[in-house]
């Protein structure tokens, strides 16, 4: 699991690079935002610990312009003890808040917490990860841009992992989602589209029937 940690008093910041890295975590560490959003751009990151008083800006600033649209699940770090600032950082989506002194191993229990939870949302098949709860979908972790409606025809499929998904069911989905009148020819320009994107083979076709993705 991957680790961001952006914090910019070194000896904190040690500490925790240390302590996570003994818990097999893949850290990474940022002292300010510049680097944080640059970093951020083409690396993919399965949760972060922001500091909310960085060097050159706000955390709660960073995380609402940079780091919430891209659905990283992080916990605010901080010195301040201020309950508005508890329920700041939660009202805008953070997943959870600890303040400075803190125990290492409470932190760590609470970063375990978020992922496992994570976790259960996100299913893998071969080298596709896709992420239930954010509708994102990962091929050797980088994203595939797909459709919203490809999306949610890719999430029946995943949802039933080794059952078969009718033609049938995917239509009526497509009007429920839409309003439109689909066909079958609908079904298989949609399921194309989706195959070339993936450039996989994990999506099977049963004949006559409908499609079925299988786990490994």
């Amino acid at each position: 699991m991957k680790i961001l940690l952006i914090e910019d008093n070194e000896m904190v910041a040690k500490g925790l690079i240390y302590s996570l890295k003994q818990k097999e975590f893949e850290v990474t560490h940022k002292i300010n935002i510049k680097d944080t959003i640059t970093f951020l751009e083409d690396n993919k990151i399965d949760l972060i610990v922001l500091d909310i008083s960085l060097p050159d800006g706000n955390g709660f600033v960073l995380y609402e312009k940079e780091i919430k649209t891209k659905k990283i699940p992080t916990i605010f770090l901080t010195a301040k003890d201020d309950e508005n600032d508890v329920v700041k950082g939660l009202e805008l989506g953070a997943e959870d808040y600890i303040t400075k002194p803190f125990s290492t191993k409470e932190l760590i229990a609470r970063i375990n917490r978020i992922l496992r939870k994570e976790k259960n949302n996100i299913i893998k098949v071969k080298n596709i990860e896709f992420d239930l709860d954010k509708m994102v979908v990962y091929k050797d972790g980088q994203e595939v841009q797909l459709t919203s409606l490809e999306l949610k025809i890719l999430s029946l499929l995943f949802s039933s992992i080794n059952k078969v998904v009718s033609r049938n069911y995917i239509i009526d989905k497509i009007w429920e989602w839409t309003g439109n009148d689909v066909n079958d020819n609908t079904v298989t320009v949609y399921l194309k589209r989706i195959r070339e994107k993936l450039d996989t083979d994990i999506i099977v076709t049963v004949k006559g029937i409908g499609y079925r993705i299988d786990e490994e």
